[in-house]
C-alpha cells in the first residue's frame, strides 16, 4: 500500500499513548500525506495531549470514549503494566478495527482476549525509529489478513526496515537483537569514549569517533555481500594494531559474552510474555 492512501479521508487512525514511539509513526505518517483530521490520540496528560496537538495537529481526547467508534487502525503504544487497563475503555468502540501493539512482551494471544479480536499484529520496534533509522520485528496473529500486514507496512514504514516473521516466539529473538541491540551500541560507544579519553583525545573528540566508525562499519556491513567475518579480517593484518585489539577481544571471551546479553535479554523477553497471559 503506497502512503498516499493514507490522504483518503475516510481512513481512521486512534492511538492509544501519545510518547516516542507514537509521535515517531505518526510525525513520519504526516509527512508522507497523513491527515491530521484523521488522527485521533488518547493521551491522559495534559502536557502530552498539548505537545501532539501543537506539534501535528491532531485531534486529542484525555479518556477513551464514544469518539473512537469508526476506527480503521488502533496503535497500542502504551507500557505494558497499562495496556489491559488502558483497553478496558477502548473495546466497546473498535470492534472492527486492526490492532497494531508496539507494547514489549504482551503475545498476540494476550492480546486478542484483552481486546476482542485476534486481528493483531505485534510490532518490537527500536529506538532509532524515532529518527526513521529503526529496525522493526512484526508478527501478524492469524486474524490478520493480507490487507492488514500491507496496511501495518504502510504505517510502520517511516520508522526504518521491517522484518516479519513467522513464529511469535521469533519476536523474543528479535528482542535480543535488534529491539535492545541500540542499547548495546551505546554501551560500545561509551566505552570507545571512555578509552579515546584515556588515550590522550578530549570527549568530543572521542564521541565523533566513536559514533561515526560504528555507523560507517555497519553501513559498510549492508552494503556489501560480504560476511562480516570477511570484512573485519580486511582490517586486520596479522602482527598488526588491529590483530592486537581483536586477539585482546578473544581472550576475554568478548563474542561470547555478547551471545550470553542476547540470551539473558531474550530469556527475560520469555518472562514478560509469561506475565501477562
Amino acid at each position: 500500500m503506497h502512503a498516499s492512501a493514507f490522504a483518503h479521508p475516510q481512513l481512521r487512525l486512534v492511538f492509544i499513548g501519545g510518547g516516542n514511539m507514537a509521535s515517531a509513526i505518526l510525525g513520519g505518517l504526516i509527512k508522507e500525506g497523513l491527515r491530521p483530521d484523521q488522527v485521533t490520540v488518547v493521551a491522559p496528560t495534559e502536557t502530552t495531549r498539548a505537545r501532539l496537538s501543537a506539534q501535528f495537529g491532531v485531534h486529542t481526547l484525555g479518556a477513551a470514549g464514544p469518539e473512537l467508534a469508526g476506527a480503521d487502525v488502533v496503535v497500542w503504544a502504551v507500557k505494558p503494566q497499562v495496556f489491559h487497563e488502558a483497553s478496558l475503555p477502548v473495546v466497546p468502540h473498535t470492534p472492527g478495527a486492526l490492532h497494531l501493539s508496539v507494547a514489549a512482551g504482551i503475545t498476540t494471544e494476550t492480546l486478542a482476549r484483552w481486546l476482542g479480536t485476534d486481528r493483531v499484529v505485534r510490532c518490537m520496534p527500536n529506538t532509532p525509529s524515532l529518527i526513521g533509522q529503526g529496525m522493526s520485528g512484526l508478527y501478524a496473529a492469524p486474524g490478520a489478513t493480507a490487507a492488514d500486514r500491507e496496511l501495518t507496512d504502510a504505517l510502520l514504514h517511516p520508522t526504518g526496515k521491517l522484518l516479519w516473521v513467522k513464529e511469535e516466539a521469533q519476536l523474543d529473538a528479535v528482542t535480543a537483537i535488534s529491539g535492545s541491540g541500540p542499547a548495546y551500541v551505546f554501551y560500545w560507544i561509551e566505552a570507545l569514549i571512555q578509552g579515546g579519553v584515556e588515550l590522550g583525545l578530549s570527549e568530543a573528540e572521542s564521541r565523533e569517533l566513536a559514533a561515526q566508525t560504528l555507523a560507517g562499519a555497519a553501513a559498510l556491513v549492508q552494503a556489501s555481500d560480504e560476511a562480516p567475518e570477511v570484512l573485519r579480517a580486511r582490517v586486520t593484518s596479522k602482527g598488526g594494531t588491529t590483530h592486537e585489539a581483536i586477539t585482546s577481544m578473544q581472550q576475554h571471551q568478548v563474542g561470547e559474552h555478547i551471545v550470553e546479553a542476547m540470551r539473558a535479554c531474550w530469556r527475560r523477553a520469555r518472562e514478560m510474555a509469561a506475565q501477562y497471559r
